[in-house]
């Protein structure tokens, strides 16, 4: 071999130092005990996300031991890296189909297990036969993996799964003797059900229900979580099996696991409107205790459970009426907990315990953190608006907190404030204007509370003190504003002209509609200033306030409710992830579908998404003169022509429809 050989040899060989080299090198000991410690290093090195792929024919030969601890070890690499070296993978099948025949029952089912993780299309002609023994296994520990093993087959070739008759063998085990294996029997046919599409794939005929019923004391936690998710699936005829179920389904209520728990409790709400009379109100009664036993879990199980008592309390409002104390925050829970504990507590609320319950939240108020402290003070004007009742000491409550003037509280209670009087626009005005009175726009820093303070401002224009002066400042940082807070300091001004004509109310007027005509560049705000100067520009005084000084309707409540349909569907899905997200289960399948987002938030996040796309289509569509009033003859000849363009006919219109103004604005600048 001459030189250049040797040089080109070593210069494509592996390293030969390095980790992966010495574990190389251990793999191929001649030594038992220092083979088996580099399958350790092995897997110690890809849990941790270290790429150990190169080391797979090493690791394979490894393969054929009698040590179960290495067996084990090296069928975990495989399942991790089998769908990089598929061909490599095949070469395991002889020591998988001879390990499904050992005695051992574990390698029995440690083999068949194996295989079904190995997601190589190749594996499944080699899978039939190990799979069809294992499933009629002597052992319920083999039986109940090979029971699982047909979902994976079923996933990976259906057509294959169905040919061999698996799903047959797999129905017939529902009537094994062995409760675990009923339990992984179902499981794999709800999970063939939900793959495949095809209800008829788990017939729940009166014989199988009454096997999964025997079955559900007997198996572990998850085989009953199993069976109770099958049984919530069932759709009862009568009364009589439906009052059995639930019966049956009982004493699950009171498993130490959460998720037992959480699976009853859908079972018992699914049937419990088939029952009427006292028989449904003992029914929902011994709800009560289970789902205030989630309240002593760890935090994160706590959230899950009080995500799903919300939906809960919205399908039937009375099942926790006593237990409010139950939800009070504690100092120790986290903010996302307390956050939640308080949606509970609005929904809880009545006459009988509302005022303790409000001193509660004035507590809650004094708190440092911000979030915390807003979603308290929202919470009392939820309260408020939902029982008249105890408006009054909201309002004094309310006042107290805007008398302490610090800067975390004063934005979030004046939006409660403006809601309040949207409730009460009489009631409590002479209780909450004084509030008002004292404070200015340069006390807020959210643009929802600049929002509301302006709002309240033009709502009220004869009962506030310095009202010009005010104005004057509205006027001052209008083009500094958010666009929300633009949009109502132009209705607030031009009410406070129609309502308390001066000169002084004319010269703010035309001030704010002056700036948001020529410097402002939102649409919205330009669009309903350009409608407000034509409207104002008119000689009819009674059209002008009827549409501006036009009266919002009041609210009857502000506490965000799932829609009805959505509701439904939240309740069949209880203990599931939809109700941790509150959102259907079929939004996590069809995304694109928007009207089927269920929070509020979200929804109106994604309609600004799409305004802000249809505006930036407009812009981009529109002629290249940024004022309306500013357009240029030659249309045709810039290209806007188009079916996406302003034609003629519409400038005419346009420039007809503001030729009427009494003041021409400025054209912007190009």
């Amino acid at each position: 071999m001459s030189k250049l050989e040797k040089r080109l040899r070593n210069l494509f060989s592996s390293p030969r130092k390095g980790e992966t080299f010495e574990l190389k090198s251990g793999l191929a000991s001649n030594y038992a005990m220092e083979r088996k410690e580099s399958i350790r290093r092995v897997i110690a090195a890809m849990t941790v996300g270290k790429d150990v792929s190169s080391l797979f024919p090493d690791v394979l030969k490894n393969i054929a031991t009698h040590d179960l601890e290495q067996k084990k070890l090296v069928y975990l690499y495989l399942m991790n890296y089998a769908k990089t070296n598929p061909e490599l993978s095949i070469l395991a099948v002889n020591t998988f189909v001879k390990d499904s025949e050992d005695p051992n029952p574990l390698v029995r089912a440690l083999s068949i297990r194996t295989m079904g993780c190995i997601r190589v299309d190749k594996m499944v002609d080699y899978m039939a036969t190990p799979l069809k023994k294992t499933l009629m296994d002597t052992n319920p520990y083999v039986r109940k993996t090979a029971a699982i093993c047909v979902a994976k087959l079923f996933e990976l070739h259906s057509d294959s799964c169905i040919e061999q008759g698996f799903l047959d063998r797999l129905v017939a085990l529902i009537d094994d003797s062995n409760p675990m294996v009923v339990a992984n029997a179902i499981s794999s046919l709800v999970e063939i059900s939900r793959f495949s599409n095809d209800s008829k794939v788990l017939n729940l005929s009166p014989v199988v229900l009454r096997k999964l019923l025997m079955t559900l004391n007997e198996c572990t936690e998850w085989g009953r979580i199993t069976i109770l998710t099958c049984l919530a699936d069932f759709e009862s005829t009568n009364s009589e099996d439906a009052f059995h179920i639930m019966e049956r389904c009982s004493p699950q209520l009171q498993h130490e696991n959460p998720a037992v728990v959480l699976a009853a409790v859908k079972v018992i709400i699914k049937n419990i409107d088939q029952i009427e009379g006292e028989a449904k109100q003992v029914l929902l009664a011994k709800l009560s205790s289970p789902l205030v036993s989630l309240l002593s879990t760890p935090p994160e199980i706590q959230y899950v459970g009080l995500k799903n008592i919300k939906v809960i309390l919205e399908k039937y409002p009375t099942i926790l009426s006593r237990e409010l104390r139950v939800f009070f925050c504690k100092y120790s829970d986290p903010l996302y907990l307390k956050l939640e504990k308080i949606e509970i507590l609005i929904r809880l609320v009545n006459d009988s315990n509302a005022t303790l319950l409000l001193s509660e939240l004035k507590e809650y108020a004094l708190e440092f953190d911000q979030q915390f402290v807003d979603r308290a003070i929202q919470a009392i004007g939820q309260i408020s608006i939902k029982l008249p009742s105890i408006s009054k000491k909201a309002v004094d409550i309310l006042y107290d907190i805007v008398a302490s003037r610090p800067e975390y509280v004063i934005d979030q209670a004046i939006v409660v404030l403006q809601e309040f009087l949207r409730r009460y626009p009489v009631e409590f005005t002479s209780s909450i204007i004084p509030i008002i009175a004292d404070m200015s726009i340069q006390d807020f820093n959210n643009p929802r509370a600049i929002s509301s303070y302006i709002w309240i401002i033009g709502e009220y224009t004869s009962k506030i003190p310095h009202l010009e002066s005010k104005l004057q400042r509205v006027a001052e940082t209008f083009l500094e504003a958010d666009p929300s807070v633009q949009l109502v300091s132009l209705t607030t001004v031009c009410k406070c002209h129609l309502s308390k004509p001066t000169a002084q109310t004319q010269q703010v007027l035309q001030q704010v509609l002056e700036y948001a005509t020529q410097k402002v560049d939102n649409s919205d705000v330009r669009d309903k200033a350009f409608i407000y100067w034509r409207l104002l520009s008119l000689e009819q005084e009674h059209i002008q306030k009827e549409v501006i000084l036009t009266t919002l309707p009041k609210l009857d409540t502000i506490i965000p409710l799932f829609p009805t349909s959505v509701l439904n569907e939240l309740v069949n899905e209880i203990s599931m992830l939809s109700t941790v997200y509150e959102r259907p289960g079929r939004d996590f399948v069809n995304t694109d579908d928007t009207n089927r987002y269920l929070n509020p938030n979200i929804q109106s996040r994604r309609i600004e998404e799409l305004q802000l796309i249809a505006k930036q289509e407009i812009m981009d569509n529109t002629v290249k003169a940024e004022h309306l009033l500013d357009f240029d003859d030659d249309i045709e000849e810039d290209g806007l022509s188009g079916s996406n363009s302003i034609g003629i006919n519409e400038l005419n219109e346009l420039n007809d429809l503001f030729s009427g103004f009494n003041v021409s604005p400025t054209p912007i600048e190009k």
